[in-house]
């Protein structure tokens, strides 16, 4: 379907750009959400008589944009989370989860629609997520998941709490050797050496 754009779109062009695009991106997402109009004889007249309202629209919310950008760009939330020894939580963090966290911080500017996450964060550590506050204004937040507000300030410095968690667990674990045993035997505590005897 060919539409014209009503703002810039990333990978798509900007405003005013005819472009061909797959009916159902259109159908379900552009033209509900008014980011663009079909491309006919009549949207092209209405299009070019209503470009400077159009684009002047578009720079008043750009620099309402730049202006929030400044407020969210570089925050850091943190979110506690259920987790696995393997650090795999228990479940995962959606967008949801940031929009709340960003709510209670105090950035009520941003909404669902503006949080780009790739893919759902099923893990423990510290992530950095694009926030698109306008088609022309993206800034970047970092959400830092963690076990424990502890945790949190550990991974915030640097540290790979993982890492440290499996090095303590390996320094607390030793094996009772007996040197007499055949190799793929396992080593038998003396006290039930004993019983074994008193068995027999």
């Amino acid at each position: 379907m060919e539409i014209i754009l009503l703002e810039r779109i990333e990978k798509l062009g900007a405003i005013g750009d005819i472009v061909t695009v797959k009916d159902g991106y259109a159908r379900n997402f552009l033209l509900p959400n008014k980011k663009a109009l079909r491309s006919n004889n009549a949207n092209k007249k209405v299009f070019e008589a209503n470009r400077a309202k159009i684009e002047a629209d578009n720079a008043a919310r750009r620099s309402d944009a730049e202006l929030a950008s400044k407020d969210v760009d570089g925050t850091q939330i943190v979110l506690i989370r259920q987790s696995s020894n393997a650090g795999a939580l228990y479940g995962s963090v959606a967008v949801r989860d940031i929009i709340e966290a960003l709510h209670a911080d105090g950035k009520t500017n941003v909404t669902k629609a503006m949080v780009v996450l790739e893919r759902p964060i099923k893990t423990l550590g510290l992530f950095d997520v694009k926030v698109a506050l306008h088609p022309e204004v993206t800034v970047n937040i970092q959400v830092n998941v963690a076990r424990s507000p502890e945790e949190a300030e550990l991974q915030k410095q640097g540290v790979d709490v993982m890492a440290d968690l499996f090095e303590k667990d390996e320094a607390g674990f030793t094996e009772a050797y007996d040197p007499n045993a055949e190799p793929g035997e396992i080593a038998q505590d003396p006290a039930d050496e004993v019983e074994d005897a008193q068995d027999a």
